[in-house]
């Protein structure tokens, strides 16, 4: 069953730069980790409830608890880590699996 590393970005005081800087360096960071199966990122259009407010949502599918274990721990991620636009204090990370009726094994 896959499971995914979601990262929940917060509205930056410069959209434009934060865009610039994520699409040059740091989801090129992301993209060469080994064992990722999809590079999911949405632009948030509406946010009904909750704080703070939010800007991008990635998402990064694995195909095994075990890949995301080994993404985590590599050099790949590391770098990946210490380019996020905004600094970590601007972006909320968590894993998931697939839960209830949605759940897919691909296996």
């Amino acid at each position: 069953m896959t499971v995914s590393y979601f990262a929940l970005y917060q509205t930056p005081d410069d959209p434009t730069g934060f865009e610039e800087r994520y699409a040059a360096v740091h989801a090129g960071l992301v993209e060469t980790t080994a064992g990722l199966v999809e590079n999911r990122v949405h632009s948030v259009t509406r946010q009904v409830v909750g704080r703070p407010a939010y800007h991008l949502v990635a998402e990064f599918v694995f195909d095994s608890q075990d890949a995301l274990d080994a993404a985590l721990a590599s050099a790949e991620w590391a770098s990946a880590w210490d380019q996020v636009p905004g600094g970590t204090d601007s972006v909320a990370m968590f894993a998931a699996r697939p839960h209830g009726a949605g759940a897919v094994d691909p296996g």
